[in-house]
Order: C-alpha cells, then sequence, then structure tokens
C-alpha cells in the first residue's frame, strides 16, 4: 500500500510541474569562461550553432573579439551538442562538445579519436 501512495504522490507531482521545468536548458546566449579571460555567445548558425568572442579581458591575447571558436555544433542527446572546438592559444580545431546544467556550460576538445580532452568550464551571463 506504502508503494501505491508514493507513486501516486510523484504522478501528481509531475502532473503538477510547470512544462518549463521538463524543458531542456539552451546553449544560446553569453557564457563567461570559469578564468574571466573572455565571453562567448553561442548563437545558430544556419541549422547548427556556432559561438563567437564577444568579449577578452587582455586585448593582447591571441584570442580575438569576433573569434569563432565553437562551430557546426548540433544536438548529440540532451543537454549535448558536438561538433568542433577551435583553440586561438595553439590555433588548433579539435573534436568538441558543449554539455549543459542549469546556467553551467562545460566544454571539452579532444584529439587523438578522443583519447586526450581538455574541459573549460563557463557560467551563463545572459
Amino acid at each position: 500500500m506504502k508503494r501505491l501512495a508514493t507513486s501516486a504522490v510523484c504522478a501528481l507531482n509531475l502532473s503538477l510541474s510547470p512544462q518549463t521545468a521538463l524543458a531542456e536548458p539552451s546553449p544560446i546566449g553569453i557564457w563567461l569562461r570559469e578564468s574571466g579571460t573572455a565571453r562567448v555567445q553561442i548563437a545558430p548558425c544556419g541549422d547548427k550553432l556556432c559561438g563567437n568572442i564577444v568579449w577578452v579581458r587582455d586585448k593582447d591575447s591571441p584570442t580575438k573579439l569576433g573569434m569563432r571558436v565553437f562551430y557546426d555544433m548540433e544536438a548529440e542527446r540532451p543537454n549535448v551538442w558536438s561538433g568542433k572546438a577551435f583553440n586561438p592559444e595553439d590555433k588548433q580545431t579539435y573534436s568538441g562538445t558543449l554539455a549543459i546544467v542549469g546556467d553551467k556550460m562545460t566544454t571539452t576538445g579532444c584529439v587523438i579519436g578522443r583519447l586526450v580532452c581538455v574541459n573549460i568550464y563557463w557560467s551563463r551571463v545572459k
């Protein structure tokens, strides 16, 4: 009987939950790199997503305004997009992913068939 009551309460809670609670977070917006050195804007480009630098703290950095650092990003599974990531520091392009959890984004760039990967952490600005 207790199991049935618990199931009924869970079903009631789900039916009362707002639809927005079930919506997947979107990477579209402006994100601040955890180090505070750059902001990137993720936006549609064609039928995929791209990310361009919209602010840099150090004007002498290899990262420049308008530089595209994420491109060809497409949904891989819920809350994860995959495509390419460009690293301005070494001028290399990597297989990349964006993963969203709430207002946090993790970008991952990989080489050698995803054997060597680096994560960068971001927070949503807007």
